[in-house]
């Protein structure tokens, strides 16, 4: 790597804190950039980053961001040879697959926009309110970016100190003043336990309720039988993160856009 240029360009982190050692970046990592080193994910080689972060949604705990640094460029050739030699030429055709997934003509590997942080500084402090007063304005009150469970960072500052909401997938969809009931001053995470896989989803949870000092937590799913897991995944969260000084309550919206408190 030496005489290799370097550039601020977005690249991953590791939070070896946060790693359990479980391997899926690993896995989830198509160009061969991680390894297991003594129980710990380890970037093994800058240049064999692309910036994307496929490895992140498959950390359980959070472990992974990507920042922007100054280092090496993403070297597709090296990589190539690299997982050739190490893995046969299908891991060579599924680094191929992943680079064509985010190929864009007009914009070099600099990480999926869609998954970098963004906290939303307000103009005033918006705090919670009653569930029984309206908006004046319906507006968007979210103030964070990502919100999906599989890809926030429980390190995020968002998460400091503040009210978290957890929803379902569907119930914002289904309530149209969610914004200003639950997501106004509060974080946020969405999650579905249906269709998503969950695996981690307890262990992130309780490491944001831990590590950020979680006053309260609300559920909000909806009435129908595979929502009902939600709110247990989020009561096993706080049990694990040790705390019991947690408030959390449970909403429940109908078919109809009324919620129901639990």
């Amino acid at each position: 790597m030496r005489g290799k240029s370097r550039m601020k360009r977005n690249i991953i982190k590791i939070n070896e804190d946060l790693c359990n050692g479980c391997g899926l970046c690993v896995t989830g990592c198509s160009e061969g950039a991680l390894q297991i080193v003594n129980g710990k994910a380890k970037l093994v080689r800058e240049d064999f980053c692309d910036g994307f972060g496929d490895c992140m949604g498959d950390c359980p705990t959070g472990a992974l961001i990507i920042e922007e640094r100054d280092a090496p460029d993403f070297d597709e050739p090296a990589v190539k040879q690299h997982l050739l030699t190490t893995q046969g030429p299908q891991a060579v055709n599924k680094m191929v697959l992943a680079q064509n997934r985010h190929a864009q003509k007009h914009t070099p590997p600099s990480g999926c926009p869609g998954m970098r942080m963004m906290h939303k500084q307000q103009e005033s402090e918006d705090k919670p309110v009653s569930a029984n007063v309206l908006p004046q304005v319906m507006r968007s009150e979210l103030r964070q970016w990502p919100v999906q469970l599989h890809l926030v960072n429980p390190l995020a500052p968002y998460f400091q100190n503040a009210e978290l909401v957890v929803l379902s997938t569907c119930s914002p969809v289904a309530c149209p003043d969610v914004h200003w009931r639950f997501i106004r001053g509060r974080a946020v995470v969405v999650a579905c336990p249906k269709l998503d896989n969950k695996s981690g989803y307890v262990e992130k949870l309780a490491a944001i309720i831990r590590t950020a000092h979680t006053p309260k937590i609300i559920t909000v799913m909806m009435a129908v039988p595979c929502c009902g897991g939600l709110g247990q995944i989020v009561a096993e969260a706080i049990k694990l993160s040790g705390r019991s000084d947690v408030c959390f309550e449970n909403k429940t919206i109908t078919l109809e856009g009324i919620i129901i408190t639990s």
